[in-house]
This record gives C-alpha cells, structure tokens and sequence, in this order.
C-alpha cells in the first residue's frame, strides 16, 4: 500500500529537436552499412523526440576520402526514403573532418568544407596526443569564415585534466561538442566524469548523439531518464537555434 505514496520518477525529455554529429549515410563510413539500417535509426530518434539530424560523415584521408559531391549523393537517396515512409523527420548534411595535413590543406587553398549553421565546422583530432598544430588549424578556420567546433572534448585524453589547454580554446572561440553516450558512461567511467565536468563548467554549446548504429540508438532512448542526461536540463544549447 505504501507504493501509492512513493513520488514517480521524472521523465526527462530531449532538451533539444536536432542532432548535429552523427553517421547515418550508408557505405560512407564506420557508421551504417545500409539504407535500412539508416531508416530504423531515424525511426527510433523520432520516436525519442528529433525533428531534424545533420548527420555528419567522417571526412578522413587515409580511411574515408569522402567528396562532398558522394555525401550530397547518398544525403538525396536518404531524404527519398524518408519522404516515402512518412517520417516526420528532417535530414540534413555536413561533415566530421579530421585533423590532419588534409584538412590543413584544405584550408590553405580554401576548398568549400562542408558545414551546417552559422557555418559552423565540426571537426575532430586523435583521442590521444594533441595535434602540433591545433591552433594553427582553428586560426585559418576562422580566417576562413568558418566557426570552428571540436567534436566529443571530454573523449580526448590530452585534454583530461588540462584546464588551462580547455580555457584556451574557448578564448579562441572554440565551439565544443559533447555525445550524450558520454553521460551514461557508454565510453569510459573517465570519459563520463569528463563530459560532466564541462557540462558543470558550462563550456559545452553544443549537443550530439555521434550515432554510428542501431545499438547506439537504443542506449540514447534509454538513458534518458538517467541522472547523466538530467544534467542537461536547463541549459541553453545552440542546437536549439538549427530547426
């Protein structure tokens, strides 16, 4: 009896309707192998709550030498499918580029990169050492119009415990980007307590699901009643300024 007087768990809802980091386009990446695949994940972030994905192939040049021509291609094939299910969802595109001399390149000579928003670049560095030249590459994106924005912070290992390295890439206007698998510990217990810890500092703009697959998918859905993802709650992300 005394069950009727216990309080009901909160339910915590997506604080937000877009998704601007995740791996849906099939064949292009170490995301999802199959427009099927694709479909029965967008179905499940329907169902939890988005109403618009700019998902975000890796752009990597010595595993996946992706053209936007080829990620525009398989962006179409996708909104097709969705239109003739009767999804209420929208698709968008941009890209994850990697560090690397590539990428550096690419801003030399100016190439058109792949963004979403205020032109904003997602992009990402090795978890493990910082780049020797990661101020130098956020330097010429902004040089060259675009709005910088480091993808999943608290996964880098270099940046564990280096604050005055965090506080330095948002004096450079850094945009940072966290994965909400990191505040269920779906990575690691350092990564989880990392994630929270800027979540704390409020230094994160930006909210991502970094979805590669099915599995992935179902975790985000169930884990947002977790304590992790109530730490979202009454913050203000610019995810709320893309629908």
């Amino acid at each position: 009896m005394f069950n009727l007087f216990k309080t009901k768990p909160k339910k915590t809802t997506l604080p937000f309707l877009v998704d601007i980091h995740s791996h849906l386009l099939p064949g292009l990446d170490d995301g999802v192998k199959s427009a099927s695949e694709s479909m029965n994940i967008l179905r499940s972030l329907e169902k939890i709550g988005y109403k618009k994905i700019i998902t975000t192939p890796h752009i990597m040049s010595e595993y996946y030498p992706n053209k936007p021509s080829e990620i525009h291609e398989k962006l179409n094939e996708m909104r097709n499918l969705i239109q003739q299910n009767n999804l209420d969802i929208t698709l968008d595109a941009a890209a994850e580029y990697y560090l690397d001399e590539s990428l550096m390149a690419k801003l030399a000579s100016q190439e058109s990169l792949l963004t979403f928003g205020k032109n904003y670049l997602l992009f990402e560095t090795s978890f493990l050492n910082k780049p020797a030249y990661l101020e130098d590459a956020i330097f010429n994106m902004h040089t060259n119009g675009y709005q910088p924005v480091l993808a999943h912070p608290e996964r880098y290992d270099y940046l564990q415990g280096n604050q005055s390295l965090i506080e330095k890439l948002k004096d450079m206007n850094v945009l940072f980007q966290l994965n909400m698998l990191s505040l269920s510990g779906y990575y690691s217990e350092a990564v989880k307590k990392m994630a929270r810890y800027l979540l704390k500092e409020d230094v994160i703009d930006l909210i991502g699901t970094d979805c590669h697959n099915l599995h992935q998918a179902d975790v985000i859905g169930k884990s947002l009643n977790t304590r992790g993802m109530r730490l979202l709650e009454g913050k203000e992300f610019l995810n709320a300024t893309l629908l």
